[in-house]
């Protein structure tokens, strides 16, 4: 069973890896897709997992980008496994509206936040609407798309 979830949780890995390669122009930014997988894996994995999942989606995604704030990605990796960990237990409990509602505020705003203080109120002006648009972007097509993906794998559950 922990090869399973292991596999599974190097899979979404990759998959966010692989978004961080999609980027859409937004603003003086640009939006990667690399937390749709890692939003996705919450139906099928552990909240640990599904966190850890995201963590290595955003490094991978910061690393493609040159770590354009150095350092300062640890500390925004480490907000993705908690934002995905909390969103995963809210998921768990059929909390199907507030994790969604709890992503876009915590990704969006309350991630940020703490650059208000670590750069500078500008920068926190500057980087919350890019920011803002990646996570509803981010959250609209993992909405559209987890559903499919969970139908596909209940009938595979159900045939193997």
């Amino acid at each position: 069973m922990k090869l399973r979830l292991l596999t599974l949780a190097a899979m979404f890995a990759a998959l966010s890896a692989i978004g961080a390669f999609i980027k859409i122009p937004v603003g003086i930014s640009s939006a990667a897709l690399d937390t749709v997988p890692a939003l996705i894996s919450a139906a099928f994995l552990p909240p640990v997992y599904a966190g850890a999942a995201s963590l290595i989606g955003h490094l991978s995604s910061s690393l493609y980008a040159g770590f354009p704030l150095g350092p300062l990605h640890i500390i925004i990796a480490a907000e993705m496994f908690l934002i995905l960990f909390v969103f995963t237990k809210l998921h768990r409990a059929r909390r199907h509206v507030w994790k969604w509602v709890f992503f876009i505020v915590a990704n969006s705003v309350l991630a940020t936040l703490p650059f208000y203080w670590i750069i500078s109120p500008a920068f926190f002006a500057m980087a919350l609407p890019g920011i803002t648009i990646a996570t509803v972007l981010n959250a609209g097509i993992a909405i559209v798309v987890s559903p499919v993906v969970e139908r596909v794998m209940e009938r595979v559950r159900t045939h193997a």
